[in-house]
């Protein structure tokens, strides 16, 4: 990754591309250039003792706290909105409501039919009881499958994995009472049990199921009106195609931000946006499927910083280091930044390599010393540099001095006028200068520059 300079010390960086030499007397084989000659083909420098530190930059995008995306449980129309785009809400309120004749329909039919299971309590005849609970088991899958593919659409996370659970409770019970009813229809077909008590068995099985179905259908009405997840700022629609929550947003998922019970799928890819020009919002009164995003809630209250870190540098990155961020929507604008935590798994970069994410807390920014800047919106670009090393009193030389031979980075060192290689052991690393942590001392003469054009042995200086 691209490494910068600090401000109060000499950053450093990989000292095989940058050649920039700085805070060192140079010395030449020739004497100076007078005007309009070549510049010097070899120059010399001393090793120092200076303070040094090692940046790395790394791409970023702002991210919201958490962000929820309401939609319409069940086919039907728009009957109101409770909000306007841009307002604050809070968690539990009111957003919108949905109607939805056919789910009021399946409401209105499963409780005649609840009804109609309580008046007429058991058969008493001696008709045929192994048909009557096949049918009550089909009418029972029925009702759990539908309850189910309902709370699927239900975007609302909290209410989708209660209703899921309800279901997966209502499955068991029934499965139970269905068994007890099925034991006493074959012992009444073999003689072993008298009518009634079969009869009994199957009327509960079939009250439970008609119970059930009647409870399904009611949660699923319910859920036609739209509440708050959490609590943020309104907009109209869902996560645009533009607004990929993969980088807006994805901050979101694994990251210990989300509020207790929020259901990372409720951040989900949006579909493929509209053509350019087109509202997705829907108006009172408009037709809504299952699954139509109606609202988002998107909690700005905790903004936080999504970084891809080179895999060369990840190593170096820990929980706690501050560092600086710049927005491309806020030119000369500088942020700070908390390193929160370093994923574990790696991701693709958008340049084909591998990189880790790193998430921080996003601070508030300044123009210089003392404006403040404006707060930035889940979805900005962003730069984020980072301080990883430092050393207050290294052996330095320029980073244009170090090359590789046979994979170990090495020096020119002069000795008695002749130019020799050194192997040395490279420690904090930056832009302009490089620790050398073994294999060269203060005061050592070394080539800084055209090291490509020395021979060993050869005489200099």
């Amino acid at each position: 990754m691209r490494r910068t300079d600090s401000p109060q010390l000499l950053a450093v960086t990989r000292p095989r591309l940058l050649t920039a030499l700085t805070a060192v007397a140079v010395l030449t084989l020739t004497g100076a250039a007078s005007c309009g000659e070549d510049p010097p083909a070899i120059s010399l420098a001393s090793a120092t003792l200076a303070p040094v530190a090692e940046e790395i930059d790394a791409p970023a995008t702002v991210t919201a706290r958490a962000a929820a995306t309401l939609t319409a449980p069940a086919d039907g129309t728009l009957a109101s909105l409770r909000v306007e785009p841009g307002e604050r809400v809070r968690r539990g309120q009111v957003l919108a409501v949905v109607e939805s004749p056919a789910a009021r329909e399946r409401l209105r039919q499963a409780r005649a039919a609840l009804n109609a299971a309580k008046r007429a309590g058991a058969d008493g005849g001696g008709g045929d009881l192994a048909g009557s609970l096949r049918g009550t088991d089909r009418a029972a899958d029925q009702a759990h499958e539908a309850a189910r593919a309902a709370a699927r659409k239900i975007s609302d996370p909290e209410l989708r994995k209660a209703l899921l659970a309800q279901v997966k409770a209502a499955q068991k019970r029934y499965d139970a009472a269905a068994r007890t009813a099925e034991a006493a229809v074959r012992e009444v077909q073999r003689g072993v049990r008298n009518l009634n008590s079969a009869v009994g068995a199957l009327a509960t099985a079939q009250r439970l199921q008609a119970q059930q179905a009647y409870d399904l259908a009611r949660a699923t009405v319910d859920a036609l009106t739209l509440r708050a997840p959490i609590a943020g700022v309104v907009q109209p629609g869902g996560v645009s195609a533009g607004g990929d929550p993969s980088g807006a947003l994805a901050g979101l998922l694994e990251s210990g931000g989300l509020p207790p019970g929020l259901d990372p799928a409720a951040l989900g890819a949006a579909p493929a946006g509209p053509p350019p020009g087109v509202d997705t919002a829907v108006p009172v009164g408009g037709r809504v499927t299952a699954g139509t995003p109606v609202l988002t809630v998107v909690d700005t209250g905790e903004l936080g910083l999504l970084a891809e870190v080179d895999e060369t540098d990840v190593l170096l990155v820990r929980a706690g280091l501050i560092g600086t961020v710049e927005l491309d929507a806020v030119t000369g604008a500088v942020y700070e930044a908390t390193v929160k935590s370093i994923d574990v798994l790696p991701s693709t970069s958008a340049r084909g390599g591998v990189s880790y994410r790193v998430r921080l807390a996003l601070g508030p920014g300044r123009f210089g010393e003392a404006e403040p800047a404006p707060a930035p919106r889940p979805g900005m670009n962003a730069v984020l540099r980072l301080r990883v090393r430092e050393a207050a009193d290294a052996v330095t030389v320029p980073a244009s001095a170090v090359f590789s031979v046979d994979g170990r980075d090495t020096v020119w060192l002069i000795r008695d006028g002749r130019a020799g290689q050194a192997a040395v052991t490279i420690g904090v690393q930056g832009q302009e200068l490089v620790q050398i942590v073994d294999g060269v001392r203060p005061g050592d003469r070394i080539v800084v520059r055209g090291t490509d054009q020395v021979r060993d042995g050869q005489e200099v200086g």
